[in-house]
């Protein structure tokens, strides 16, 4: 009888839980997020130098309350790649894993899965794949030309 007692009790708790869940108790939000880990503001290899796919630029704003936007500029000579962020949570203390909409407000949008590690004012891409495609970046290497992604200093 104690063992149905058991059972009932942590049934009853259980769906308590899931009944009285709610977005708060999800976990922060991206927007919370990305200021726990300092992201907000402006990234570069070189901050005094100018964009260039050597030295991409990044910015990443809140563009309204909740809705977080980062924009890569790789010089006067490229499109500014620009992405929304649509889901993030905490993987440790200096992960933070991302999904991303490319192209936002382009008819060709894409959604990514992006782990970046963020340390000392720096942050990195580990990993990306786009849905439905190839892995582009695993453990901090472009697969496709097998080198290091780069790191990005927080600029200011």
């Amino acid at each position: 009888m104690r063992i149905v007692a058991f059972v009932v009790a942590l049934l009853t708790a259980s769906s308590l839980c899931v009944a009285g869940s709610s977005p708060a108790a999800a976990g922060p939000s991206v927007e919370d997020l990305f200021r726990q880990f300092d992201l907000l503001g402006n990234w570069a290899i070189d901050c005094e130098q100018p964009a260039a796919p050597a030295n991409p630029h990044v910015r990443i704003l809140i563009s309204s309350p909740g809705t977080v936007l980062e924009e890569h500029d790789l010089g006067d000579e490229f499109a500014v790649n620009r992405y929304s962020v649509v889901a993030a949570s905490r993987l440790s203390a200096e992960r933070l894993s991302v999904e991303v909409n490319f192209k936002p407000s382009d008819g060709d949008e894409q959604r990514q899965k992006l782990i970046l590690l963020i340390r000392k004012a720096t942050r990195r891409t580990m990993f990306n794949q786009p849905d439905g495609g190839e892995v582009r970046v695993k453990d901090g290497v472009a697969l496709a030309h097998g080198v290091k992604t780069p790191v990005l200093r927080k600029c200011g």
